[in-house]
């Protein structure tokens, strides 16, 4: 069986010494197996997001600012914020009361 390959392909005019184009000069390189990787790559991360989204457990992540990058399914449905609602939002001084903020 014969595989398909993936090529990048870079061209360029050829001129003659008169600066008239007579041709092209093409350079191929093979990216069938960089292809191939990054695809596996993208595959992995879906695969990944898909476990954080439908896992039995509340999980969430904030970055450095504290605020909230991450939000899975279950913690949505136990809070009842969806993941619009808090996206890029500092989770403690919006989603947690007064009562629990020093403690956080």
């Amino acid at each position: 069986t014969q595989e398909t390959r993936q090529l990048l392909l870079n061209a360029t005019a050829r001129r003659d010494a008169a600066g008239d184009v007579c041709g092209i000069f093409v350079v191929a390189q093979d990216i069938t197996e960089k292809k191939r990787d990054a695809d596996e790559l993208e595959k992995v991360a879906r695969d990944l997001r898909d476990l954080i989204d439908k896992a039995n457990t509340p999980i969430w992540g904030v970055d450095k600012e504290g605020n909230v990058n991450e939000w899975n399914d279950k913690t949505a449905s136990l809070t009842k914020f969806s993941l619009e609602e808090v996206m890029g939002r500092n989770l403690v001084d919006v989603f947690i009361t007064e009562e629990y903020k020093d403690s956080v």
